[in-house]
């Protein structure tokens, strides 16, 4: 474990106890890009996360990031559709419009103009360092990284800090994105003026989730189990994941990596613990085990998938979130962009 990891560690559990004895200190942002359905991923390194976080009365902002589909592909390809259906996935999980802020990045103009600032503060070799940039490049087989997603960091630090966000729930891998903000965040109030927080990670109980496949999950491989899928397609889905030839089922994550995997889902869906889980179904194979946790994954995404299937039915109320959530947005992203122009000498008596 490393000791940027052990700090952040840190940094989640005083945001638990802060959590537990003040919630309403705290204000989360956190986001997607819509290039496509959301998966289990996403549900059990963020979702779960932002849901505790609204129940506990902390403030919640909910970025639909629609310009950052662009950062890693020449085609955006349907990208209202994604909006919608990311929007749709976040309401049908739990999150709640009336306590929630829900925007998207291209109807935020303010927070984008926070950007030419903050790349003042970073340097070229810090973003080429960046280990979440070079991976988004390699899965989305670039081999010449653009402006944009090289400066994806920078983005990511306006979207979090135009609202002052002060903890964003994330897993293990967004760690490094994180940590370039609040290095952003540290270095304008040094320059000018102490203006923004130093955001912390909320992480996940399950800080990475594996595809079917036994690689990261993730959208472009195919390797996922959407929440919008059918508990069948599920099934069929769960069935192809992969294993090993050992019949006895254990939890080692060191050496088991795949099958420890699909313990700790199981034991996320059922709240217990993964060992526990191996030790019940024994030497019952590779079979059992997906046997259960399609199970498992089938009964906690049941609520989900029906609210889906009613906000599907119900277009109007959609574009209303968004329009409410986007109105807000502007009016917090204007405030924080002359706060900045203040702090940094660039508010003129002409003007």
């Amino acid at each position: 474990m490393s000791d940027t990891f052990r700090a952040a560690q840190a940094r989640s559990d005083a945001i638990e106890e802060q959590m537990a004895k003040d919630p309403a200190s705290l204000r989360m942002l956190t986001g997607d890009r819509p290039t496509g359905a959301l998966h289990i991923g996403h549900y059990f390194g963020s979702i779960r996360n932002r849901l505790r976080l609204q129940d506990s009365g902390a403030e919640i902002w909910q970025l639909i990031a629609d310009y950052q589909v662009i950062t890693d592909r020449e085609v955006a390809g349907d990208i209202a559709g994604n909006v919608r259906n990311l929007l749709v996935d976040n309401i049908a999980a739990g999150l709640d419009p009336e306590r929630a802020t829900i925007f998207t990045h291209s109807s935020v103009p303010a927070l984008n103009q926070l950007m030419l600032p903050f790349l003042s503060l970073v340097s070229v070799a810090e973003l080429q360092r960046n280990p979440t940039v070079k991976e988004e490049a390699k899965s989305a087989g670039i081999t010449s990284i653009g402006g944009l997603l090289l400066t994806y960091p920078v983005h990511q630090a306006a979207d979090i800090l135009f609202c002052k966000a002060n903890v964003v729930p994330v897993g293990r891998d967004q760690l490094p994105h994180l940590e370039q903000t609040r290095v952003v965040a540290r270095r304008f109030n040094d320059r000018y003026a102490p203006v923004f927080p130093e955001p912390g990670a909320l992480l996940s109980e399950a800080p990475l989730i594996l595809g079917t496949d036994g690689t990261k999950m993730s959208k472009s491989k195919s390797n996922v189990v959407e929440l919008r899928m059918s508990a069948d397609e599920t099934a069929k889905k769960l069935k192809g994941a992969k294993t090993d030839s050992d019949r006895v089922i254990t939890y080692d994550p060191d050496n088991r990596p795949e099958v420890a995997n699909l313990l700790t889902l199981i034991g996320l869906c059922e709240g217990v613990d993964p060992a526990t889980v191996a030790e019940e179904i024994g030497d019952g194979g590779g079979g059992a085990l997906k046997g259960r946790l399609t199970e498992a994954i089938n009964t906690e995404l049941a609520p989900l998938r029906a609210r889906r299937a009613e906000l599907e039915a119900d277009p109007g109320y959609l574009d209303e979130v968004l329009r409410r959530g986007n109105a807000r947005a502007n009016e917090v992203a204007e405030a924080t962009l002359a706060e900045v122009r203040e702090a940094m000498g660039m508010v003129y008596g002409w003007a």
